[in-house]
């Protein structure tokens, strides 16, 4: 069973600047089937974009997306694990935090993510959540 955060994170996870626009990020999640991406400021994580933060933050308070900057929805100075870390440390993070995602970084410098997706896979591979996390998106659905 994987011990490290390493074992089980999503490697080279996709980073916007804080100035981008939600759209520009929005496109992003949308071109490469993800549904988050890190906000980096040079080589440091400064942030988190979820899909969820732009449609709660900006496009239902009737914002116009392509107005509005990546560092205004975003959730700032996010709790970070790093690649060598427990993963029982991370899951207790996500537990203690309410967040799905972890930023995995070294020195500051955005590496991946590890989420409850990917614990699920590797400490339970026969859940519901694993099965879930698995499976073909919507968009490669054809």
């Amino acid at each position: 069973m994987a011990q490290l955060v390493r074992e089980v994170m999503t490697a080279g996870a996709a980073a916007v600047r804080p100035d981008a626009s939600l759209v520009e990020a929005a496109r992003l999640m949308r071109d490469m089937d993800i549904g988050d991406v890190l906000v980096a400021e040079g080589d440091h994580v400064v942030g988190v974009l979820t899909d969820r933060d732009i449609t709660l933050r900006s496009v239902a308070e009737g914002a116009d997306p392509a107005g509005v900057s990546v560092a205004s929805a975003c959730t700032p100075d996010p709790v970070c694990v790093g690649p060598d870390d427990a993963l029982a440390s991370a899951v207790r993070l996500m537990r203690t935090h309410a967040v799905r995602r972890l930023p995995v970084v070294e020195d500051g410098r955005p590496l991946g993510v590890v989420s409850i997706g990917d614990v699920a896979v590797a400490q339970e591979p026969h859940s519901a959540l694993a099965d879930i996390s698995q499976a073909e998106s919507n968009s490669e659905r054809t």
